[in-house]
């Protein structure tokens, strides 16, 4: 027996399956007239989310290519559509998963509306909202599936161990200094740091024989320059024993590899791009002073050097750090080099490279060289 479409899916059939505005308009005004759609539109919207989960996406991910293809907007009511789900969801997700879920929390409560999923404005601008965000989120595709529940360190320590939250304030301290000599210091000691940590979890992994295997994580690569930041996340990976593979559709990059390492290139990374662009806006500032206006340019090619020169830099400090560790170590790193080796060859079959364009302002790649250097990233001795 037949049965009359519901609101909720003859909206459906007029927004999600177009790209124009007029077709999310008709959706929009179909919900708007019918005020007891609001339930069944809510439960669509946990089948969208549910949806991405099954094709490999994370709460992060689905935050992230939201904000970098719609609005403020609908940001806000993906963030708590993605946190009704999780209080509704018994299945245990592991504990990325559940930093990303603190974070998005975390967020709600530090803006001044947090994210509703019930209607705050008009009906009609609500709904043009909802059928936006779901139209995104039917379309889409399904990408590498991570293992939620990411191997923990040898010693089963919790991902924000005292270790971590030591560098983590060393490269805040980095990122805020106004003083070269005294983020270079800062930087090199939280290097330090973050190369002790990966070596110790690596050989107490060996010596108790512990089922430590590589994970993967996935770090936003933002426009604009995105090719010049994904060299970077590269350098910084391949440094600290891990391999990245760039998705420049969706935005981010897959790093493979050991949980401590995963952590260091999470945290250099982000600290290194920080740094990077308060260089290049105080060298944009200066050479727009003396007349030059070729910004895009400039940038580009500062970015390109940047990424390049903090590559070579970063694989030397890593090769003296190998050559001056103990015999027991070096048959460690290779084994988990081929470890790694083999999962990003099992998750990515077939990859391709990617060469930098558009490079060809020498003074920004002068400055961006410069700057590179001054980051001194090679692990220094002990800050007394």
């Amino acid at each position: 027996m037949s049965s009359t479409p519901s609101a909720v899916e003859r909206a459906f059939e007029a927004a999600l399956y177009a790209d124009s505005d007029a077709a999310l308009d008709t959706g929009a005004s179909l919900l708007a007239a019918d005020p007891a759609s609001d339930a069944e539109l809510a439960r669509r919207g946990e089948e969208f989310v549910e949806g991405a989960w099954r094709r490999g996406w994370q709460p992060a991910d689905v935050v992230r290519i939201v904000r970098r293809e719609l609005d403020d907007v609908h940001v806000r009511l993906v963030s708590a559509m993605i946190l009704d789900e999780s209080g509704r969801s018994r299945q245990p997700r592991g504990p990325r998963w559940t930093a990303q879920l603190e974070e998005l929390t975390a967020e709600a409560a530090g803006t001044k509306a947090p994210p509703r999923t019930e209607p705050r404005s008009d009906r009609f601008s609500y709904a043009t909202a909802v059928l936006g965000l779901y139209r995104l989120l039917l379309r889409l595709p399904s990408i590498e599936p991570l293992d939620v529940d990411a191997p923990k360190g040898a010693a089963g320590a919790p991902r924000d161990s005292r270790m971590l939250t030591r560098i983590r304030a060393l490269l805040a301290k980095a990122e805020a200094t106004g003083f070269p000599e005294e983020a270079e210091a800062l930087s090199a000691k939280a290097q330090e740091l973050m190369a002790r940590h990966s070596i110790d979890e690596a050989l107490l992994a060996a010596r108790t024989h512990a089922k430590d295997a590589p994970g993967a994580c996935r770090i936003g690569v933002d426009p604009p320059y995105e090719t010049a930041k994904a060299v970077l996340l590269d350098a910084v990976s391949g440094a600290n024993r891990c391999r990245a593979v760039w998705n420049e559709a969706l935005g981010f990059s897959t790093v493979v590899g050991f949980e401590p390492d995963l952590e260091a290139v999470e945290l250099l990374y982000t600290s290194l791009l920080v740094q990077a662009t308060a260089a290049m806006t105080k060298a944009e500032a200066a050479q727009r002073a003396g007349g030059r206006k070729r910004t895009k340019s400039f940038r580009q090619s500062f970015l390109a050097a940047y990424a390049h020169r903090i590559g070579d830099r970063l694989a030397e400090a890593a090769e003296g750090q190998v050559t001056a560790s103990e015999g027991e170590l070096l048959p460690v790193l290779a084994a988990r080099d081929v470890a790694v080796t083999d999962e990003t060859e099992r998750m990515f079959p077939a990859t391709v490279t990617t060469r930098l364009r558009g490079v060809n302002d020498a003074a920004g790649w002068e400055e961006g060289a410069a700057a590179a250097d001054r980051a001194q990233v090679r692990a220094r001795p002990p800050l007394r």
